[in-house]
């Protein structure tokens, strides 16, 4: 069963998740701090954090920004502040998503679910098939590897957020088809994503600025007006 971790200095609550989730059969480990939550993650590889933003030593923000850079799992902002600044500043640092307390443990359930199964199935869609399936696709100055998890542009690695990689493998493997938003948004975040189709828009742009010649006047990931996007390579 997927291994969880549980990020929050609140005792009770703490406490709370870990046993609702334990009565899921999830495999639960838990932690109160910042700093706590780095070495426990490091060590056991989880399958998905719940992690909160109010943490002492060091806040989940920063934790979240150098557990994204060393591994591409989920992981679910818990905060008490419901300020838009606080959620872009989640999403921009790698977090898949965000829920604010107080919340019904049914809703944190679901998205739990929601969120190891789109995993999954994402791991499902890019991972060899048969002996067909391309690990790596390129396309002139522009390498994506599939196994490695990596992208290249002129042969030098760049940095690339696990959900932009997801994004960029997606539209890649389904070169010049014309893909709706709402389309991107359910194969790549997942239907029951809380977030809309702005998301997948900001993660384009942020595409364009690293694989594109002329981020102004894309050639890569083109906009087709009245749908959504679409990969020319």
């Amino acid at each position: 069963m997927p291994d969880i971790l549980v990020v929050e200095d609140d005792t009770a609550l703490r406490e709370t998740l870990v046993y609702n989730l334990s009565r899921q059969d999830y495999t639960v480990r838990s932690v109160g701090d910042g700093l706590s939550a780095l070495k426990t993650a490091r060590q056991a590889q989880p399958d998905l954090i719940l992690l909160d933003l109010m943490l002492p030593g060091m806040d989940g923000i920063e934790v979240c920004r150098i557990l994204r850079q060393e591994m591409n799992i989920p992981i679910l902002i818990l905060t008490a502040r419901d300020d838009e600044i606080d959620r872009v500043i989640g999403l921009e640092i790698g977090a898949d998503d965000y829920i604010t307390k107080p919340f019904s443990m049914r809703e944190l359930m679901a998205r739990v679910k929601a969120h190891l199964r789109r995993e999954r199935l994402i791991r499902q869609e890019v991972a060899p098939s048969d002996e067909t399936t391309q690990e790596v696709l390129e396309f002139a100055n522009l390498r994506i590897d599939l196994s490695r998890r990596e992208v290249l542009l002129d042969g030098f690695p760049i940095a690339i957020k696990p959900k932009e990689f997801d994004l960029l493998v997606f539209l890649a493997q389904h070169r010049r088809q014309a893909l709706s938003r709402q389309f991107l948004l359910e194969r790549v975040w997942g239907w029951d994503f809380a977030g809309g189709t702005r998301t997948v828009d900001v993660h384009v742009h942020w595409l364009r600025e690293k694989i594109e010649p002329d981020p102004a006047h894309p050639s890569r990931i083109v906009t087709v007006r009245g749908s959504g996007y679409r990969f020319e390579g």
